[in-house]
Formats: structure tokens, sequence, C-alpha cells
């Protein structure tokens, strides 16, 4: 009755090489993946200057608000012709600096245009319009 006993026995250990073996495989399935998306054709890379680029072009943010007023940055502009005697100072700094336009939704749209004709005028052709992201 003993073998009876013994066959009938509650099994309490846990055997965890299979988890052990599959984790390994797993690593070693990983490994060789990160490995083999790296490789690709061996060029000869130019070497860059580590001393770091002082030029770096600053993005200008161009502000008409509900009213009509311009702004360069946080600086009002009493006329369109302040902002082009402004950002031709800025354009013989820096040739070519990106720009962005803020209008208020309620400004009329002929305004828009017309910095948007300077800006064209001026040469100026990096330039990208800020609006709010739809909220669904």
């Amino acid at each position: 009755m003993s073998k009876a006993q013994e066959d009938g026995a509650v099994y309490d250990d846990i055997n965890i090489t299979p988890m052990l073996d599959l984790s390994y495989v797993l690593l070693v399935i990983f490994i060789l993946m990160t490995t083999a998306s790296v490789q690709g054709i061996k060029v000869n890379l130019p070497k860059a200057s580590n001393t770091p680029s002082l030029a770096k072009p600053a993005t200008k943010a161009i502000t008409i608000t509900q009213d009509g007023s311009l702004y360069l940055d946080a600086y009002p502009m009493a006329t369109i012709q302040d902002l082009e005697q402004r950002l031709v100072a800025l354009k013989g700094a820096t040739p070519d600096f990106p720009v962005v336009l803020k209008g208020d939704s309620a400004v009329q749209y002929a305004k828009v245009m017309e910095v948007l004709d300077m800006l064209g005028r001026l040469d100026l052709n990096q330039v990208g319009l800020v609006t709010q992201r739809l909220v669904k």
C-alpha cells in the first residue's frame, strides 16, 4: 500500500527548468535580432568637429492678436513696417532663420496675408503657421 500512497501523493515542488530554458532562448533571440538590425553596408563616415556650432538659427515668432496688434517674439511692433525693418536687421545677422506665425482666430485674414506677403518679400521661406490641436 505504500507504493499506492506514493503514486497518489501531492507533488509540492515546482520545476522551473522549462521556464528558465524558455527565458534563455528568448534572450538569445533578442540579442541576435538587435545585432542583426544594426548591420549594414560599411562606409567611411566623415569626421565632424567636436566644437559646438555657435550659429544656431533661433526661431522667431510673429504674433497677431485679436485687435490686430503685431508682436515679434514678446516685443510689440507698432506697424508692419517696423516689423519688416526688424526682420531685415535679423536677416542681416542670420540669413535664413525659421519664422512661425501665430494669428488669433478672430483676426482678419487680410492682416495675416499682409504679414505672409512681407515675409515673402524678405525671402524668408521657412514659415510655419501655429494652430491648436483638435480636441476630440
